[in-house]
């Protein structure tokens, strides 16, 4: 009896520790202090348990959308001048095996989904190891806006300065610039940098709109310096569209399906579009058509007339003479991008897919939504998607050097996104964190 007592106590003990330390499992910064929050009643609620899962499914689909695009990568970047491969991908191509890329070289596989097991390892590859080192450097420097410096500075101690770096075009420029001393923002000025208006920091900065839920306007503040390190311009004004959509998307509404919410979001980003610049123009001409209801075949070989073989819009890449005519260029792998955003509908499987096929450079735009749309729908989405388990494990150190962890995983790479949200909600935008109910307290924007 005394033992039956004895056991009754230590369990109500226990409870009542438990509810009062109902926060002991909850995931919190040991180097941020979090401060008690009054509601007012008129906030963005989001449940940090469930951006947790989102965050992880961003990590994971961007993945598998990046080496799945890499199958194709440019492949097909239209038939200007002898050195152009000819015609593009279409539907029928799925399956098939990849042709010569513009360097005479294949991926010797099939144009299909790629993928780790459970026992397998994700490389890291220039679509996540500049985020994955953004992250980093904004969480280890308890900030939520880097200086120049310490761009310069995580840039030269994290990326080799010499090849193989996996850094092409504008990153490389920028680099090299670093190195001999130049500092962020001067690096994308473009007396410095000929490659200021290339794809690269498309897909280097989107994440920074995870960061800020619901609130693009300090999402894109916050990711400004990081643009400006390698674009200016419209390859600028495109990467604060990437970074607006993934912001929003944090505060997508549940009643409506992927489709509608991610159109309702392009809208609002397309605000980040100076009205006379092509990448408006593009945005324009390529959501027209796909509100025509043309295939979305019909849609990239058009945009591939007006803007490669036509230059309409003051898009002039073509009468620049650039290798491989500007298959790297911001402009027309946002135009190729908008392609597969509208015509996927907000199916993941199917937006990788028209994304590989699409043409250019063909992994970044598959990236940026795949990544976009495994936010939507979580990690757990992701895998219904596929109907299998994929493999945590990140490879940084394939591509990067100098990081605590040389492998990494995905939920410690959400745990750190988690963090860094958390100082932006509290410090920056006003809001609180409810750590008792696990949510964030996100004040709207007037």
């Amino acid at each position: 009896m005394k033992k039956c007592a004895l056991l009754l106590l230590i369990i109500l003990t226990f409870s009542c520790y438990e509810k009062k330390n109902s926060t002991f499992n909850v995931l919190q910064d040991e180097n941020f202090m979090y401060l008690e929050y009054k509601p007012e009643g008129n906030e963005i609620v989001i449940s940090r348990a469930q951006y947790l899962n989102k965050l992880e499914g961003f990590w994971l689909a961007q993945c598998i959308a990046n080496w799945t695009g890499l199958v194709t990568e440019n492949d097909k970047i239209g038939n200007i001048g002898e050195s152009m491969t000819g015609g593009f991908y279409t539907r029928e191509d799925w399956g098939k095996k990849d042709e010569l890329n513009l360097r005479g070289n294949k991926v010797d596989q099939y144009i299909d989904f790629v993928f780790e097991g459970k026992d397998g390892m994700w490389g890291a590859d220039d679509d996540t190891d500049i985020e994955y080192m953004y992250q980093h450097l904004v969480y280890i420097n308890k900030t939520s806006k880097l200086s120049g410096q310490q761009i310069r500075d995580g840039w030269l101690k994290h990326i080799k300065h010499e090849e193989q770096n996996y850094l092409w075009v504008s990153n490389q420029r920028a680099l090299d610039l670093m190195i001999s001393g130049i500092v962020p923002p001067e690096t994308s000025n473009p007396i410095n940098n000929p490659d200021f208006d290339m794809i690269d920091a498309q897909l280097t900065t989107e994440v920074f709109g995870f960061y800020s839920p619901g609130r693009p306007d300090f999402a894109v503040e916050m990711a400004e310096l990081p643009i400006k390190t390698t674009a200016r311009f419209n390859a600028e004004w495109i990467s604060k569209f990437y970074v607006s959509m993934y912001s929003l998307a944090a505060n997508s509404d549940p009643n409506l399906s992927i489709r509608e919410n991610l159109l309702i979001i392009a809208e609002e980003s397309r605000d980040q579009l100076p009205n006379d610049s092509y990448a408006s123009k593009m945005y324009d001409f390529v959501k027209k058509q796909y509100d025509d209801g043309l295939p979305w075949e019909t849609i990239r070989d058009s945009v591939y007339v007006r803007y490669q073989v036509e230059e309409k819009d003051g898009y002039n890449i073509t009468s620049r003479n650039l290798k491989c005519n500007g298959c790297f260029a911001a402009g027309i792998n946002f135009a190729a991008s908008l392609v597969s955003l509208f015509a996927g509908e907000g199916d993941l499987k199917e937006t990788i897919k028209l994304g590989s096929l699409m043409g250019w450079d063909s992994d970044n735009p598959t990236a940026t939504w795949g990544g976009l749309i495994g936010f939507m729908i979580g990690k757990d989405g992701v895998e219904k998607a596929f109907d299998r388990s994929f493999s945590e494990k990140y490879n940084i150190h394939r591509t990067r050097r100098n990081f605590p962890n040389g492998v990494d995983n995905f939920s410690n790479m959400a745990n750190i996104g988690i963090y860094i949200t958390d100082r932006v909600i509290q410090d920056e935008l006003g809001g609180g964190i409810d750590l008792n109910k696990n949510i964030w307290y996100v004040p709207k924007l007037n």
